[in-house]
């Protein structure tokens, strides 16, 4: 029954994908690239939210919402204002200059160079972390939730290797075959189904802790955790309450507003309302990210206390603790579909970014629009068979990996937005000025947090030990050693500016730079996008205070 429901919800995607986007020229650029440039507020809202929503976030985000408690919705709640920012100042822009990816856009404001790295950049971090971690992180939930290694009776790294494999043809399959429609499409209707499944193991973790009553439950809940239910995070917490404030902020324009694979949804928009219309859309939802990504893990804490042994495993013991058997393989359906929306639109961005920026400029100038959707489709089934490759060798990685991963997308991500906002609220800052950025970001960054960090983290360790500091002490200790990651992408977001500033000063540009309006889309606003907008805002002002200490106590 399990196998029958799982089966049937996933052929059900296929099938609704297939004929929405049977008609769809996916031998031009935008048919492929953009769906055609046709995507609707309903679609661009659910294909976001569920490229953004997958197992990293399932399990890694519960993970440490079991360890530290709701000050880790930051990283949800935060997505929604700049989600907001997004639809109200870049996504003009992006549609007013008719852009396929956000490199264009760099090409036309500094000169093909910048472009180039950018994309080269956006790649990398693609290729190297994000593909094989989605794939992986995916293969390990699926094979540990529904302990496949017992059903099949096959090791546990064979069925990792086995669960990255079918998740990554299957995923290929849609991105690169498919193009973007079928990948928005499909995630569409995934993330209706993922809603459904991810507020199910919330309302049956409190029905099971309230004795089959939800409120009786979320009232233990809060009464029994009040540590749990603090939104001000210490110093020592992995999200410090003054993060919220400096690179926080940062990271989350920069992976709603101008990460490829995220974007490229409202890219896609038939006109300007319609794309702000789904990123209001997304960013309301994206604050009920939460009861999804934090309380589960809350849940998990309160039944199973620190037993554990490691955070990550909250939220498969949760699942399988508190979720009827009934339910089981409609929930594996939509797990499945969360792991390959990640993967497919990480992939599907990658054929784009190859295709547009790379192929067409450097390796055939005189490409036609099919020419360079076939090469990007050789590229993508290339970067896939890559990424599952190196996906299983991952288990060797540290645990901890969420932050991990946040940590180290900042070297390229402060740097891509450094020279995207400089790019539009400046006229004369040259193209020398935005390469110098990219590179400084980069190389400063990786310096700061790969040799700086764990140099003085080290040696601060190493004397307290000598004196016999311990436990909570200890970690005071670490985190006074060295800034958080959060404010060094801050502290170099604002020194990077300041020297691109300089540089536009002594050397500016000849003519001032002018973005062109290319006719693609209407780019008449929707005329309700700033009151909504000005409402999300509130709402997570209100959320914080109502879990700070101002309320709790």
């Amino acid at each position: 029954m399990q196998l029958i429901a799982f089966l049937g919800f996933t052929i059900l995607v296929a099938v609704i994908a297939y004929w929405s986007t049977r008609n769809t020229n996916e031998n031009s650029s935008d048919g492929y690239f953009l769906g055609g440039r046709s995507l609707t507020a309903g679609v661009i809202a659910g294909s976001l939210l569920l490229t953004n929503l997958s197992t990293e976030q399932l399990i890694g985000l519960n993970g440490q919402a079991y360890t530290e408690g709701i000050l880790v919705m930051a990283w949800e709640t935060l997505a929604a204002i700049a989600i907001v920012v997004t639809a109200i100042f870049l996504l003009p822009r992006y549609l007013k200059g008719g852009l396929t990816t956000v490199p264009q856009f760099l090409g036309n404001r500094y000169d093909k160079t910048t472009k180039t790295i950018t994309s080269a950049l956006f790649l990398s971090g693609y290729v190297v972390v994000l593909l094989p971690i989605v794939l992986f992180s995916g293969a390990v939930a699926f094979s540990s939730m529904f302990d496949l290694p017992a059903v099949l009776g096959i090791t546990r790294m064979q069925s990792i290797w086995m669960s990255v494999w079918g998740i990554g043809i299957v995923g290929s399959i849609y991105a690169v075959f498919g193009g973007l429609k079928a990948v928005a499409v499909s995630d569409t209707v995934n993330a209706v189904g993922l809603l459904i499944g991810g507020i199910m193991i919330p309302f049956f973790g409190l029905a099971y802790i309230g004795d089959g009553s939800v409120s009786a439950g979320f009232t233990e809940l809060m009464a029994g955790n009040p540590g749990k239910f603090n939104s001000i995070g210490e110093a020592t917490a992995s999200v410090p309450f003054a993060t919220i404030f400096t690179g926080m902020m940062l990271v989350q324009v920069f992976y709603w507003g101008t990460n490829q694979a995220i974007i490229q949804r409202a890219l896609a928009a038939k006109n300007l309302k319609e794309g702000q219309k789904g990123l209001i859309l997304a960013s309301f939802v994206k604050i009920l990210g939460p009861l999804i990504l934090v309380i589960p893990g809350i849940i998990a804490f309160h039944i199973f206390g620190d037993s554990l042994a490691k955070p990550d495993e909250a939220y498969p013991r949760l699942v399988s603790q508190v979720l009827p058997a009934s339910l089981v393989g409609f929930f594996a359906a939509v797990l499945f579909g969360a792991i390959l929306s990640s993967f497919n639109s990480a992939l599907n961005s990658s054929v784009t970014l190859f295709g547009v920026d790379i192929y067409k400029e450097y390796f055939n100038k005189e490409a036609t629009e099919k020419t360079v959707v076939r090469a990007g489709k050789l590229f993508g089934v290339f970067l896939a068979i890559l990424a599952m490759f190196i996906a299983p060798l991952i288990d060797k990685a540290p645990d901890g990996l969420f932050g991990y991963l946040q940590e180290v997308n900042g070297c390229y991500s402060i740097p891509i937005l450094t020279i995207i906002v400089v790019g539009y609220l400046t006229k004369r800052v040259p193209a020398i000025a935005a390469k110098i950025g990219l590179l400084l970001g980069v190389i400063l960054y990786s310096i700061s947090q790969f040799i700086l960090n764990p140099y003085f983290v080290g040696k601060a360790v190493a004397t307290a030990e000598a004196a016999g500091i311990t436990g909570s002490d200890l970690d005071i200790i670490k985190a006074d050693a060295y800034p958080h990651f959060l404010h060094v992408m801050a502290i170099l977001f604002v020194l990077n500016v300041i020297i691109m500033l300089i540089i536009g000063k002594i050397k500016p540009r000849t003519e001032e730079f002018k973005l062109e309006y290319t006719e693609q889309v209407d780019i008449t606003p929707w005329k309700y996008v700033k009151q909504f907008g000005i409402a999300i805002c509130i709402i997570v002002v209100f959320i914080y205070v109502y879990f700070s200490p101002l309320v709790t106590g």
